[in-house]
C-alpha cells in the first residue's frame, strides 16, 4: 500500500507500517492481509512502502532525453427478425439522455411520471419471474450472451479456488459491495470466494476507520490494487509488469461495463436503500460480458491508449458511407455508429450534442464489446437502453443494433437515439441506410478491407508500431484514435502477441510515470529493441529487430512518421461528419429541464 499523492481532495493512502489507534489492534492490518496472501499467493504478502513507480531497471535499458512535463422496446415487430426486449410496467419514471453537467445539477419535474416499460432489459428473465415481475416476449441478447455458456467458460466458472492452478492465473479481478457481498470474480464462483471478499472488505473498511484509502498492496510476484467507486470495490490481483495507475484503469473499465448495465444512480439509490442488497440479481447473465471485456483488455492495445482503432479504408469509400449515414436521421438520433471486424468504419454526430461534449473512447470500447458478448445480437433487430458511462453516467440511450450483411454478420449498425419511443422511426433509418449501401455496392468494398501489413510502411527491421495522433483536426471534440498494423511473425503465436503486448505495456507505465514522466525511451530486450517517443503531435511505440542501434531506429521512425502522414486520410477519420436534427431542447442541453422525472428513479427500487 501507499500514501496517495494523486489527487487532492482525497484521503491519504495508509502505509502499513503506520501504527494504528488503540481502539484498534496492532495486528488487525497485518493479520487480514496474512489472510488475504495466504488464500491469493502462494507465499505470504511482504510490506511494501514504496510508491507506485516501478524500481526495478532492466539492465538492458537505456533511457534518454527526459522530460519532467506531464504528458500531456418499445415498438412492435414489424418483421419476424425483431428481438423485442421488454418488460412489465414497473411505474418506473425514465430520463431522456443529456450530456451531464459537473457545476449543476440536473433537474427535473418529479410531478409526471412515465409507465417505464423498459426498466433494464438487461435484467435476467429468471431473475425477475422469481420476484414476481412478469416478462414478456424474448429475454435480453444480455441474458442470452450468459446462458448459452460453452464448456470452457463453464470451466473456469466451476473452477476450485482453493487448487494451485486458480491462483495461478495472470490477474484476478473481483467486484463487492461495501457490505462485503460478492458481486464478480472473473475465476471461480463468488460463492466460494466470499470468505477472500470478505477478507478484502477488512481491509479497506479498516483503512477507512483511520480516515484513509488503501490503494495497492505489493508482495514479491503480485500486485493488489482497489478501486472503490460508490457502494462498489473494485479489486485486481495481478502477476503482470503492469503498473497500478494501469491495473487501475482496467477497474475503471470493469465498473464502467456494471454501470452501462444498471447506471451509476440507480446502483447508488439501491444501496442507499439496502446496503447489503445482492447486485448479481439485476446482474445475472452478463458475467459473460463481463469477461469478454477482461479478456479484450489483456489483448487489445486500444484500452491501453485509450483510444479506438479504425479500420484502414479508402477515404473515398468511407466519406461515402458517412453520407449515407447523414441522409438517413430523424429526431433524437444522436450517435450513427458503423462498425466493420470490430474496428470502427465511420460515426456521424449531432451537431446540438457535441457543442456540450464529445464521445469518449472508453464508451465506444464499451459498446464494442458489448456487440461481440453474443450471438444473438446477430438474431435480428435488437432495440434496447445502454448507458455511456462518460458521456452521462445516469441516463439511458436508446440502441438500435442491427448487422447488415447476414450470415457472415460483420458490419454492424448502431443508432443511439435519447427517445424510448423511436423505434419505427430508427428502424426506417436503417432501411434506408441499406437501400443505399446496395445501390453503392458499399458491403462489397467493406469486405474487401483488411488491416494492413508492417511490410506496406517500408521501413526495414520495423517489426511493429502504435501511433495515436494528436494533432488531428477540431482535437477538442474529435474522437481519440489510434492505428496499428497486424501482428506478424515472430508474433504469431498467442504467446508472442502478449509478450510484445507486455513491453509496450512496461514503456507506457515508464512514459506516463506520474513520479517521472520520460518523453523518450530506447529499450534493448532479448528479441528485440523497442522505442517509445512522445510528443506534442502524436504518441508512438514501435518494435524493431534486437541489433538496431538507436541512431538507426530513430531514422526508421522518421520515414514511419512519413509514411503515416501520407496514408493518414485511409488510417484515421479525419473529419467526423455532423447533422443536425430538431430535438426537443430539453433532450440534449446541459442542464436543461425535462418533462420526465429523473432517470435515477428508474424502477429498481421496486426490485428489492
Amino acid at each position: 500500500m501507499e500514501r496517495d499523492n494523486h489527487q487532492e481532495g482525497e484521503p491519504q493512502g495508509v502505509k502499513i507500517c503506520d501504527p494504528p489507534s488503540e481502539s484498534n489492534p496492532p495486528d488487525t492490518l497485518a493479520t487480514s492481509l496474512s489472510l488475504l496472501g495466504n488464500h491469493m499467493f502462494p507465499d505470504p504478502v511482504e510490506r511494501n512502502d514504496s510508491s507506485a513507480a516501478n524500481n526495478e531497471e532492466p539492465a538492458e535499458s537505456f533511457i534518454s532525453d527526459i522530460t519532467l512535463e506531464e504528458p500531456s422496446l418499445y415498438a412492435e415487430p414489424h418483421s419476424n427478425q425483431l428481438t423485442k426486449l421488454e418488460t412489465e410496467e414497473m411505474g418506473n419514471p425514465e430520463c431522456q439522455n443529456q450530456p451531464t453537467d459537473r457545476g449543476a445539477e440536473d433537474t427535473a419535474d418529479n410531478d409526471q411520471s412515465d409507465s417505464g416499460e423498459f426498466v433494464v432489459t438487461m435484467l435476467a428473465k429468471a431473475k425477475l419471474e422469481e420476484q414476481g415481475l412478469g416478462v414478456k416476449g424474448r429475454s435480453s441478447p444480455l441474458l442470452e450472451a450468459g446462458t448459452e455458456e460453452s464448456p470452457a467458460y463453464m470451466s473456469h466458472r466451476e473452477e476450485d479456488v482453493t487448487a494451485d492452478s486458480w491462483r495461478q492465473h495472470r490477474k484476478h479481478v473481483f467486484v463487492l459491495s461495501e457490505a462485503g457481498k460478492p458481486i464478480y470474480s472473473r475465476y471461480g464462483s463468488e460463492e466460494a470466494l466470499s470468505s477472500t471478499m470478505g477478507v478484502m472488505m477488512a481491509l479497506v473498511s479498516f483503512v477507512q476507520s483511520g480516515d484513509n484509502i488503501i490503494r495497492s498492496v505489493y508482495s514479491e510476484e503480485h500486485t493488489v490494487v482497489f478501486l472503490q467507486k460508490g457502494p462498489l470495490v473494485l479489486v485486481c490481483v495481478s502477476s503482470s509488469r503492469q503498473s497500478e495507475q494501469q491495473l487501475r484503469g482496467e477497474l475503471l473499465y470493469v465498473y464502467y461495463q456494471i454501470i452501462s448495465m444498471l447506471t451509476q444512480a440507480s446502483i447508488s439509490r439501491i444501496f442507499e436503500h439496502k446496503k447489503n442488497y445482492d447486485l448479481r440479481r439485476l446482474l445475472a447473465g452478463s458475467e459473460k460480458i463481463l469477461d469478454g471485456l477482461l479478456n479484450l483488455v489483456d489483448s487489445d492495445p486500444s484500452f491501453l491508449l485509450a483510444a479506438v482503432h479504425c479500420l484502414p479504408l479508402a477515404s473515398s469509400l468511407r466519406d461515402s458511407l458517412s453520407q449515407i449515414l447523414q441522409k438517413a436521421i430523424t429526431p433524437n438520433l444522436v450517435f450513427s455508429i458503423l462498425i466493420a471486424k470490430n474496428q470502427l468504419l465511420t460515426i456521424i454526430q449531432e451537431k446540438t450534442v457535441i457543442e456540450d461534449t464529445r464521445l469518449e473512447p472508453a464508451d465506444v470500447h464499451l459498446l464494442l464489446n458489448l456487440i461481440g458478448a453474443s450471438s444473438a445480437f446477430q438474431a435480428g433487430e435488437i432495440w434496447t437502453p445502454i448507458c455511456l458511462p462518460l458521456f452521462n453516467p445516469d441516463c439511458y440511450f436508446y440502441a438500435y443494433i442491427s448487422y447488415l450483411d447476414p450470415p457472415e454478420c460483420t458490419v454492424c449498425l448502431l443508432l443511439l437515439s435519447t427517445d424510448k419511443e423511436a423505434f419505427y422511426a430508427v428502424a426506417e433509418c436503417k432501411r434506408k441506410i441499406e437501400e443505399a449501401m446496395l445501390a453503392q455496392n458499399s458491403l462489397s468494398l467493406i469486405a474487401k478491407a483488411q488491416s494492413y501489413s508492417v511490410s506496406q510502411v517500408g521501413v526495414s527491421d520495423l517489426r511493429h508500431f502504435m501511433y495515436k495522433p494528436f494533432d488531428v483536426p477540431d482535437n477538442f471534440r474529435q474522437l481519440t484514435q489510434f492505428t496499428s498494423p497486424e501482428m506478424e511473425a515472430p508474433y504469431s503465436s498467442e504467446e508472442e502477441k502478449m509478450r510484445l503486448l507486455d513491453l509496450y505495456r512496461y514503456m507506457h507505465s515508464r512514459i506516463h510515470s506520474t513520479s517521472r514522466p520520460l518523453k523518450l525511451i530506447y529499450h534493448v530486450a532479448e528479441r528485440e529493441t523497442l522505442l517509445a517517443w512522445v510528443t506534442s503531435k502524436f504518441e508512438l511505440y514501435t518494435c524493431f529487430s534486437p541489433l538496431v542501434t538507436k541512431s538507426c531506429a530513430i531514422t526508421a521512425i522518421t520515414k514511419l512518421l512519413r509514411w503515416i502522414k501520407k496514408e493518414e486520410d485511409r488510417l484515421f477519420i479525419r473529419y467526423p461528419p455532423k447533422y443536425s436534427t430538431t430535438p426537443n431542447p430539453s433532450k440534449s442541453s446541459r442542464g436543461g429541464k425535462s418533462d420526465q422525472q429523473d432517470s435515477t428513479d428508474n424502477g429498481f427500487l421496486s426490485l428489492l
